[in-house]
């Protein structure tokens, strides 16, 4: 995942995924139920009933990939607020699949500056 560049993009799918959907049903909860695009290179997760496994969707310049983790133990802390989609920064996403909660730790903001003093 570190591969990724600074424009990417996470969206969690809030809930919880038919673990059995693969390239085309997930492209296509992206595309109709999240009313996102799923050829923009960002990165889609899902998360199954259990939390135990997380599948990230996401566009490769030529072809779909996906990106799985089943945890053997334990289960992620997937949010679970009202909303649909989450869009959250890649650090988030590390976290959660770290085992943090992305809702409860807070790390330092990001810094915009438009010119050298």
């Amino acid at each position: 995942m570190s591969l990724l560049g600074s424009d990417i993009r996470v969206y969690l799918a809030v809930g919880t995924t038919d673990m059995r959907k693969s390239i085309d049903g997930l492209s296509l909860l992206v595309a109709g139920h999240l009313d996102l695009d799923p050829f923009s290179g960002h990165l889609f997760a899902f998360c199954n009933r259990a939390r135990t496994i997380v599948k990230i969707l996401y566009w490769d310049r030529n072809g779909f990939c996906i990106w799985h983790k089943r945890l053997e133990r334990h289960r992620f802390q997937w949010p679970r607020c009202e909303e649909e989609v989450l869009a959250m920064e890649r650090r988030e996403l590390t976290w959660l699949l770290d085992g943090l909660d992305p809702m409860a730790v807070r790390g330092h903001p990001s810094l915009k500056y438009t010119e050298v003093l």
